[in-house]
């Protein structure tokens, strides 16, 4: 357990659980971010500026993925190669906005991995209030989705695509769909600090993710397929924000 001095800046570390004296650990927990504000900001600034200083083409990575998979898709449901089914906005925009919600929920899961392997060293020698790693990486997640909402604004507008006033709701959902990803990843971290395998398994674990989430085909409303997806913890999150910002109906992808 931590203790502070009443006389002293001095932190005192027992054996005692922190667990048996809640009120002490979210209040400790509050503190801890609070005070991690400046770090976390300097950290963000830090991994952004080195994320597209060292990149030829910038932030144009954070557009090309949606727009690689969506263009993939629309080829090969012009082809006929593939049954998307009926959505409730065109489909390339529908596409553009589920994947770049899907990115944003891989992002999320995949940064505290990330950031706790990066930060090992440091972790080891340094004191330092270590929320500050975690909210930087919050902060990139969130950074990332903003250039890419200016794709999905644009997509809107030239579709023609009406919102209701329930799209000021979609970043509620949006939060939860991050601190779901961000939840898996900080129950991860630790194993992904010891052992590399874990950042190696992450993507074969993404991929399959995907196709059993509707992201880039409307949520099917039976079969088994219908209910392995209502059983998927990110099928609600997404598809709620995706409703809330498109016609703003929350559906049921259970059907």
């Amino acid at each position: 357990m931590k203790k502070t001095s009443t006389f002293s800046n001095q932190v005192v570390y027992t054996s005692e659980s922190r667990i048996r004296h809640p009120l002490q650990l979210f209040r400790d927990m509050g503190l801890d971010l609070l005070g991690s504000r400046e770090l976390a900001w300097r950290l963000l600034v830090r991994d952004i500026s080195a994320q597209y200083r060292q990149s030829l083409f910038g932030v144009l990575w954070a557009f090309l993925p949606p727009i690689i998979t969506a263009a993939g898709l629309l080829v090969a449901k012009s082809a006929g190669a593939v049954n998307i089914g009926e959505t409730d906005i065109p489909y390339p925009a529908y596409v553009m906005f589920s994947m770049a919600l899907w990115q944003t929920f891989v992002e999320s899961l995949n940064g505290p991995i990330a950031a706790v392997g990066t930060a090992k060293p440091m972790l080891a020698k340094i004191n330092f209030p270590k929320e500050a790693i975690i909210l930087a990486k919050l902060g990139e997640v969130f950074f990332n989705f903003g250039i890419k909402l200016i794709l999905i604004v644009g997509l809107f507008i030239w579709f023609q695509i009406p919102v209701t006033w329930s799209v000021l709701l979609a970043p509620v959902a949006l939060i939860h769909l991050v601190m779901l990803g961000t939840a898996i990843g900080l129950f991860l971290a630790p194993l992904g600090a010891l052992y590399g395998d874990v950042s190696k398994a992450i993507p074969l674990i993404v991929s399959p993710w995907l196709l059993l989430t509707p992201v880039v085909y409307p949520a099917p409303k039976e079969g088994m397929i219908a209910n392995i997806v209502n059983l998927n913890p990110v099928t609600p999150l997404l598809v709620t924000t995706r409703d809330l910002a498109t016609n703003g109906l929350v559906s049921n992808p259970g059907g």
